[in-house]
């Protein structure tokens, strides 16, 4: 399945008992040896009598994620799809709390992301207080003289840690040069993806995002919730945004302060196989 081009593959492991270690994964997730996605998403029985199917998210090293919008509504429609639910509102168990999903009338879904968490100790940033950007420290390989280059970026946690940059152009963005260093940017202790946004009106920005455990990936539902959180904390966008990213667009809405983040979006089926592990 995908979700505007961030793509999964999906394993009901609620009528069907597999284990997976990470070799498995990452051997899967090649795109030319194996099945290849940006996250395997697996649906499994709640331990918390308050959800309906528990949710967790592996990336293509193996490591597991603790949040994925787009992968949100995808297993939405998949537990749908594969009539393990007839709800059109579910809650999802995921690693770092449970999710709220709803299937609308046109077919979207849109995801309860829950609020933002700004504090350092929260997203895991080091920092001494919270701030709405930071100053950071990179050593840019281009630099002869091993001079750090600064960078100004927002650190914020929607159920994973990102680092929010704003750029004048995406499309030129250092996504490549920058994504991975500050992914891994011994500021974040848990790693980070990495967003680099352009504002093009209050209403909409344009986005490309450099995933933790994955690299650059077509859409990232996290990443846009961060970015317009970003966007709004700066003065920048208003309580509902367009976000455009290279897979297609997600409609954002924040209040702001300590109110949840909505996300609407698609979720597709591109195929159903069967695999003898």
């Amino acid at each position: 399945m995908h979700g505007i081009g961030n793509d999964f593959m999906l394993l009901d492991l609620i009528s069907q008992d597999i284990r997976l270690n990470e070799d498995q994964i990452r051997m899967l997730a090649d795109r030319r040896l194996g099945i290849g996605f940006d996250q395997l998403l697996i649906a499994e029985p709640p331990c918390s009598p308050t959800a309906d199917f528990r949710f967790r998210i592996y990336n293509t090293d193996g490591s597991e994620a603790a949040q994925c919008g787009n992968g949100a509504r995808c297993l939405t429609r998949f537990v749908r799809d594969r009539g393990l639910t007839t709800k059109t509102q579910i809650i999802l168990e995921a690693k770092n709390g449970n999710i709220e999903c709803k299937l609308e009338r046109d077919g979207n879904i849109t995801v309860n992301m829950g609020p933002a968490r700004l504090e350092p100790e929260h997203i895991p940033f080091l920092a001494d207080h919270s701030q709405i950007s930071y100053d950071v420290e990179v050593l840019s390989p281009l630099n002869q003289c091993g001079e750090p280059e600064r960078v100004c970026l927002s650190a914020i946690n929607i159920g994973n840690p990102h680092a929010v940059l704003v750029v004048d152009d995406v499309a030129a963005a250092p996504v490549n040069r920058l994504g991975p260093i500050l992914e891994s940017h011994k500021r974040f202790p848990d790693r980070a993806n990495v967003n680099f946004m352009q504002i093009l009106s209050r209403s909409e920005i344009a986005l490309r995002v450099y995933e933790r455990g994955v690299g650059e990936t077509l859409a990232c539902g996290s990443g846009a919730c961060a970015s317009v959180v970003a966007g709004r904390l700066r003065g920048l966008l208003d309580e509902q945004v367009c976000v455009s990213l290279p897979g297609g667009k997600l409609d954002i809405r924040w209040a702001g302060s300590e109110a949840d983040i909505y996300m609407t979006g698609s979720a597709c089926r591109v195929y159903e196989g069967r695999l003898n592990i």
